[in-house]
């Protein structure tokens, strides 16, 4: 068990360390100001990110962010699973607001900031909302399909056995939708990430997306790549998270699937 964590994480990992080293030989001899040799972009991460020499910082910019991310993914998350599992149980109800979800789900996210922005203001709130509404839709719609999916002949099975209904949702539904949501989950974490720069280019006063910005409009060019390093590391290292939790959540199916392959 051990030694497949860290072939995960192994595999996770060995990618950007080679994009990475092709990077450092293609940029070797770069004299452009746009695209600055990756040796030079690193010799201005420690200025820029650890010694608040542009005013930004991990702890100023990356603490905020990841707060508003966590936050605005973890109440989709919530909020998406709770609906889901409700319009996936009945189908009447799915009928009525499929025709307004098929409709929703067609807007892009980005669109979501000065809508939301004119009742929620530019503050955090404004780019937790954000956050939430756009990581919502895939979580929502991978559960309400997740729900429908489960075995009919076990939802029979559960009933003969007088399961009340809370008991089912727990030991049934719940996770034999799972596989689905976790899908959705890692879809959402995309989008959240996408609209957190997203907002916080827009009347921010701090954060990863706001120190990019500021750093591009100052021609700090160096600085402003590791910035977009930053938040390719953000994002790495947030779907590790996610990819861990759903490998304890989901090891029954994991198992499961080992087994069927193996027979």
């Amino acid at each position: 068990m051990r030694r497949s964590r860290l072939t995960v994480v192994g595999n996770a990992v060995a990618l950007p360390l080679l994009l990475a080293v092709l990077w450092w030989v293609a940029s070797a001899d770069s004299e452009s100001i746009y695209f600055p040799s990756l040796q030079k972009i690193l010799g201005a991460f420690p200025e820029t990110w650890l010694d608040d020499g542009w005013g930004s910082s991990i702890i100023v910019d990356g603490v905020p962010s990841v707060a508003r991310l966590a936050i605005g993914f973890a109440s989709a998350a919530l909020i998406a699973v709770a609906l889901g599992t409700a319009i996936g149980l009945h189908p009447r109800l799915r009928a009525f607001v499929e025709p307004i979800l098929e409709l929703v789900r067609a807007i892009p996210g980005p669109v979501l900031v000065p809508v939301v922005s004119l009742f929620a203001g530019i503050g955090d709130g404004m780019k937790v909302a954000v956050i939430t509404l756009g990581a919502l839709w895939p979580i929502l719609l991978n559960t309400i399909d997740g729900v429908r999916g489960v075995d009919p002949v076990m939802t029979e099975t559960a009933r003969s056995y007088h399961l009340s209904r809370p008991r089912r949702l727990i030991a049934l539904v719940l996770p034999a939708a799972s596989p689905q949501i976790f899908a959705g989950m890692r879809q959402g974490l995309s989008v959240g990430i996408i609209l957190m720069v997203i907002s916080e280019m827009f009347a921010a006063t701090n954060g990863l997306g706001f120190s990019v910005v500021q750093f591009q409009r100052n021609f700090a060019l160096p600085e402003m790549w590791t910035g977009i390093i930053v938040l390719g590391t953000l994002g790495l290292l947030a779907s590790l998270v996610l990819q861990f939790a759903e490998t304890r959540v989901l090891r029954w199916y994991t198992g499961l699937r080992a087994a069927d392959h193996e027979s």
